[in-house]
């Protein structure tokens, strides 16, 4: 059973943002067990927004909430495209 941390890396690398596991508006620890690893094989698309991401992570981890970071480790607003959130984190 993979990690907290482990899965938070995972989703890094296949959504291309830093979100943190909570449960009742608490940060989850990061050696917490969950019961599989980030299932997702493509991207969400650019169209989409903050808590249309947070619904698919949701639908995959019932029982935890998400917080979503921009590239300057701020919390992402829900209707914030995720194209827009992307752009956050490159560095010119």
């Amino acid at each position: 059973m993979p990690k907290v941390s482990y899965v938070e890396k995972t989703i890094y690398e296949r959504e291309g943002v830093r979100v943190n596991f909570t449960q009742n508006g608490r940060n989850v620890r990061d050696e917490v067990d969950l019961p599989q690893n980030y299932n997702a094989v493509y991207q969400t698309k650019n169209s989409a927004n903050v808590s249309d991401l947070k619904k698919k992570l949701k639908k995959q981890y019932a029982g935890y909430d998400f917080d979503v970071f921009d590239g300057d480790g701020k919390k992402a607003r829900g209707n914030m495209l995720l194209a827009t959130l992307r752009d956050t984190y490159i560095k010119e």
